[in-house]
């Protein structure tokens, strides 16, 4: 079995988001990295060369292959600012309808730039989804990094 190659690693946060060319792109992750650290009250961590991750569990399928991977982050991709809602999106409907301009796949949230959509609801889905990973995987045993209070 493959080993997963997006790991958590020790290159430094704020060097990625500084090598960040674009200024509107390099202010919205600078913005996301504030807004996450008070959201997830854990530190960041760069997951392979261009996630930014916090905090993590542990999964195992049925099938047998299992690792580690964070609860939530973001990446500034060439198109797209990616923001991972790890559970997806289906219990969030509410809050996704009020939220602006996105796309969304499995687990991603798509936006072009951050004035797009409503940051106060973005803050909202994020907790959410943050508080329903950390219940999730604390009550399995499978979190990795838990410095947040569930409520």
């Amino acid at each position: 079995m493959a080993d997963l190659k997006t790991k958590s690693n020790n290159l430094n946060v704020n060097e990625f988001i500084d090598a960040i060319e674009k200024p509107q792109r390099k202010a919205d992750c600078q913005e996301l990295l504030k807004r996450l650290k008070t959201i997830t009250g854990m530190p960041p961590k760069m997951w392979g060369d261009t996630i930014i991750g916090f905090g993590s569990y542990h999964y195992k399928y049925a099938s047998g292959r299992e690792g580690d991977w964070f609860i939530t982050g973001f990446s500034p991709r060439k198109q797209n600012l990616t923001i991972y809602i790890m559970n997806g999106f289906d219990r969030y409907t509410e809050l996704m309808s009020q939220l602006g301009k996105y796309k969304t796949s499995k687990s991603c949230l798509y936006i072009k730039k951050m004035e797009d959509i409503d940051l106060e609801i973005l803050s909202n889905l994020i907790n959410e989804s943050v508080k329903y990973m950390v219940k999730k995987y604390h009550s399995s045993g499978y979190l990795n990094t838990l410095t947040r209070t569930i409520n």
